[in-house]
Formats: C-alpha cells, sequence, structure tokens
C-alpha cells in the first residue's frame, strides 16, 4: 500500500513538471502566415517579410529554414527571439520567372510547434512596356 501511494505520487509529480516544461515553451504568432504578393512585374523587387511575435515563456530558436525551391531564399534571425519580443523572417522570391507561384517555407525551431509553414504566392507578369514593345507599339532606339 505504502509502495503504491509513493508510485501515485511520484507519477503526479512528473506530470506536473512535464506539464509545467510544456507551458515555459516559446511559441510564434505570424501577423500573417501567407503573403499574397498579387501581381508583380518581372525582374522586380521580391522581398517581403513575415513578422512574428515570440508569445511563449522561454527564448525562441530558429534552427533552419527550408523552402519548396531554390527561387525562394529566405533570412534566418540569427539571435534568439526573447519572450514578448519580434522577429522578421525575409523572403525572398525570384521574380524572374513568368507565371504563378505558391511556395512553402518551413521553419525548424525550438517552439511548441517544433516545424512551422508559411507560404507566399503571386502572379509574376511581363512588364507593360517589354509587352507593348514586344507588339510593335512602341518605338525602339
Amino acid at each position: 500500500m505504502k509502495n503504491s501511494i509513493i508510485i501515485l505520487f511520484l507519477l503526479f509529480s512528473s506530470t506536473i513538471v512535464f506539464g509545467q516544461k510544456k507551458n515555459n515553451e516559446p511559441k510564434f504568432k505570424f501577423e500573417k502566415d501567407i503573403i499574397d504578393y498579387g501581381r508583380v512585374d518581372q525582374h522586380s523587387n521580391g522581398t517581403r517579410v513575415f513578422e512574428f511575435t515570440n508569445v511563449g515563456k522561454s527564448p525562441l530558436i530558429i534552427k533552419d529554414i527550408k523552402t519548396s525551391c531554390d527561387c525562394t531564399i529566405p533570412k534566418i534571425p540569427k539571435e534568439p527571439i526573447l519572450p514578448g519580443e519580434k522577429g522578421t523572417i525575409e523572403v525572398v522570391y525570384d521574380t524572374s520567372k513568368l507565371g504563378g507561384f505558391y511556395k512553402m517555407i518551413t521553419i525548424f525551431s525550438n517552439s511548441k510547434t517544433k516545424v512551422y509553414q508559411i507560404k507566399i504566392k503571386g502572379i509574376v507578369l511581363k512588364k507593360k512596356s517589354v509587352l507593348i514593345k514586344e507588339k510593335g507599339l512602341l518605338e525602339s532606339n
């Protein structure tokens, strides 16, 4: 009987300790999970910034970021994001490629959600002046 009480006490204590550890983890809260570039001109600036806050109770460390293609290049924050602080992830999309795009950026961190995905989408179009020139409506020098 005495052993049973001790075992129950240890199980209960470990549940409390592990539960508190989970509550102390860092946690992302993004302003937006997806950025829509909309319609952009070919060769225009493809840089966009995702903003987030660490709403957890310990420092947030981004360990790695992977993208669904080489046409998207993310910039990883170098320093830990402390609780309550804001951070950013800069993403550069290669706007030399024409057409629609939908790309995933996968973030690996020490947050409550170990793997988190953000997305970009949009359509890259030729500039109007290029289209007019191609159709012979614009004089070339």
